[in-house]
């Protein structure tokens, strides 16, 4: 048996033209924010393609771009300009942070209804509350790509591998709202590899390459690879073995070319919707 690949490319794309017709639509444009401290590479492509895929969906990018000794009280002074901004509907900093910056307290620093990476204490509340919130761009575009998928999530046990507050923790939330049955797996989980096998929806969120074997999968899995690393060899490769993989699960992303381009498309449906919500009529009671 070989598992259908499920192609995250093609389903961004899809999201981003439906994105873009409904911003042509508006009697505005959206405008994005987006913090870049000190040069680290991999940084700088991820930013690169997010001002490109903004504004082929008409969002206005705004990239700023800082140097590694930046203070935490000028990145906190330039997050509070942003909150203000009346230009800006979303704001998002760029992480990781270079050593000696703390990261949460620039998170926390966001005016909530502008967290487009959803990762504030307030949105996460939200969403662990069950209530409406801007929700992290990584687990939205894997929820978005089982939807897809047309995977059954109601009583499905589903396995979420990794607890880390970016994927782990929220994509979670978003399947016990779905109605599976939510088990997270972690460095501390006993036989991790049975655990596995006992997974309809795995969920492989822990940035270690290939730690997930095939024979880890179970029969008919569906299996969303959110890890991507890369190897001495130049390689990207997720946190699944996909080759092994395939020989079980009956659907799985691929590395690259699954969940990433998700991420961005979803981070571009967060700027949309917190452009709008700022801009709905408020009511009093």
């Amino acid at each position: 048996m070989t598992a259908t690949l499920l192609d995250g490319r093609k389903l961004a794309e899809t999201l981003r033209a439906t994105l873009a017709a409904r911003i042509a639509t508006l009697d505005f444009r959206p405008g994005l924010a987006v913090v870049l401290v000190g040069d680290d590479p991999a940084s700088a492509v991820y930013v690169r393609n997010k001002d490109r895929a903004a504004t082929g969906v008409g969002i206005i990018p705004r990239t700023i771009r800082l140097p590694a000794a930046t203070k935490l009280p000028e990145l906190l002074a330039l997050v509070r300009q942003l909150n203000d901004d009346t230009t800006v509907d979303g704001i998002l900093v760029q992480l990781p942070l270079p050593k000696g910056l703390d990261s949460q307290a620039v998170i926390e620093a966001i005016d909530p209804a502008k967290d487009v990476d959803g990762l504030t204490a307030t949105n996460a509340g939200l969403l662990a509350g069950g209530r409406p919130a801007l929700v992290p761009c990584t687990p939205l575009g894997t929820m978005k790509l089982l939807e897809h998928a047309g995977v059954a999530l109601r009583g499905a046990r589903a396995l979420v591998l990794g607890r880390s507050v970016l994927v782990g923790k929220p994509v979670a939330a978003l399947l016990t709202a779905a109605d599976a049955t939510v088990t997270i797996a972690h460095s501390h989980t006993r036989d991790i590899a049975a655990e596995c096998r006992r997974a309809e929806v795995l969920i492989a969120a822990v940035g270690r390459p290939e730690m997930v074997r095939g024979d880890w999968v179970a029969e008919q899995a569906v299996v969303i690879d959110v890890g991507i690393n890369r190897l001495p060899d130049g390689r990207l490769v997720g946190d699944v073995a996909t080759e092994e993989a395939m020989r079980f699960a009956s659907a799985i992303t691929p590395v690259p070319g699954g969940v990433g381009p998700m991420t961005i498309a979803c981070l571009l449906e967060n700027t949309l919707t917190a452009a709008l919500a700022r801009r709905a009529p408020q009511t009093t009671k």
